[in-house]
């Protein structure tokens, strides 16, 4: 399963001037963020370590090591369940007060004139991981103890 791919965001309503990698920043921030957690694919596990050294942007790491393509296979188990609850946009979702990462992200980052515009830098993750953190506890004490394995 595709949730989101670079393309979709480049080839749609993309602001004039940016590159393209700008449409995968915020897909990089997610991953990042669920893979520094324990919430990626065993595919993954021998890859981490310039992220976690932050010798590269969440952003130019996702690009290298995913197609620009967020899916099912780079996500462990339970973080494709959290990713289904909470990084899919469903409006319908939303006006029932679930959280969603599209308008946390768009939220946190105010002074963007786009959200393309968020720079893919460790400053951008230290201040959407806290909320993705938080997201992710409440999701969690959400579920049982039988749907993460716990």
């Amino acid at each position: 399963m595709i949730y989101d791919a670079a393309q979709w965001h480049y080839e749609g309503d993309f602001p004039p001037g940016l590159p393209r990698s700008a449409g995968a920043t915020h897909m990089g921030m997610f991953l990042a963020w669920m893979l520094l957690n324990g919430q990626g694919a065993d595919r993954h596990a021998a890859e981490l370590a310039p992220l976690a050294a932050r010798t590269t942007t969440p952003g130019a790491w996702f690009l290298s090591h995913c197609d620009a393509q967020l899916t099912d296979a780079d996500l462990s188990n339970e973080g494709n369940r959290f990713a289904q609850a909470y990084y899919l946009f469903d409006e319908d979702r939303l006006d029932e007060g679930e959280p969603s990462y599209f308008p946390d992200y768009a939220r946190i980052f105010p002074d963007a004139d786009f959200a393309y515009s968020v720079p893919d830098d460790w400053a951008t993750y230290d201040r959407i991981a806290p909320i993705l953190a938080h997201r992710f506890a409440l999701w969690r004490g959400m579920t049982t103890g039988a749907d993460h394995g716990l």
